[in-house]
């Protein structure tokens, strides 16, 4: 699937994934902020943004997706972040073609399926899709008025805030959801799996710096699935941000561009 992208800066080609609900503006700031030492290039993943919707949603899928946006712009080797869903995007990419890769950023989200955080996160996911497909957009005249009716639902200001910055307004003036929310519920179960622990997976991701950003307020990446994770990815340095929970780029942006420009380095 061809990926609507922004670009921005000059220098070693940078690619940034945002997560579940999110889309290419989330990182704007970021990629600015790091536009003097890089080409940042900010996809929207499949039935987010401005990209278009598919009834498939999964890792292979989304990989795919980013390879052949690498083929687009004739990149043979980058730098690649990715949050939460992306986060997972990228590692399933770094998987496939390490050598692809001159470093690999992940915030906020463990490579594997961890059933002691899963039901608690399946289900938090599942209330904001179910308060997406029934928000009664007949009812919305404007942004507070979508704000009001979510927070029956969403109590978090920062979720609902998240959410909201996929509401658009139409040619008809009426609202639309940019994000494919009826396929993101059908596909939830593909997109809260993890890669296979060490102990069916063999393969070690070497040759390259690799990042594993924790926020300290966040149950995402568990303590268990550290030795696991340097397992698969020996070269990995685990660091948590404290204050920072799972939107890690929200909290503490200028921690996740200090722990990108160390890539470079």
């Amino acid at each position: 699937m061809k990926l609507f992208r922004r670009i921005y800066g000059n220098g070693p080609p940078l690619i940034i994934l945002h997560g579940l609900y999110g889309t290419s503006d989330n990182w704007v700031t970021i990629a600015r902020n790091l536009s003097d030492s890089f080409t940042v290039i900010l996809p929207d993943q499949r039935n987010h943004g401005q990209s278009l919707h598919s009834e498939i949603h999964d890792y292979d899928s989304m990989r795919d997706d980013l390879f052949e946006l690498v083929g687009d712009l004739s990149i043979k080797k980058f730098f690649l972040a990715g949050h939460s869903m992306g986060g997972k995007t990228a590692i399933s990419f770094a998987l496939k073609w390490p050598e692809m890769l001159n470093g690999l950023l992940i915030a906020d989200i463990s490579p594997f399926t961890t059933k002691n955080t899963q039901n608690s996160i399946y289900t938090q996911h599942t209330v904001i899709l179910n308060a997406i497909l029934s928000l009664d957009l007949q009812k919305v005249n404007n942004r507070k008025d979508a704000e009001s009716l979510l927070s029956v639902k969403i109590p978090s200001a920062k979720e609902r805030g998240l959410i909201l910055k996929n509401l658009e307004r139409t040619s008809e003036n009426t609202f639309a959801w940019k994000l494919n929310a009826q396929s993101l519920s059908k596909n939830l179960d593909k997109i809260m799996v993890g890669v296979e622990r060490p102990s069916d997976y063999n393969r070690q991701i070497t040759g390259f710096p690799i990042i594993f950003l924790k926020g300290g307020d966040s149950e995402y990446i568990p303590n268990n699935d550290y030795k696991d994770i340097l397992k698969v990815f020996p070269a990995a340095e685990i660091i948590v941000i404290p204050g920072a929970g799972h939107w890690i780029q929200v909290d503490k942006p200028e921690e996740v561009v200090r722990y990108i420009r160390r890539l470079l380095q």
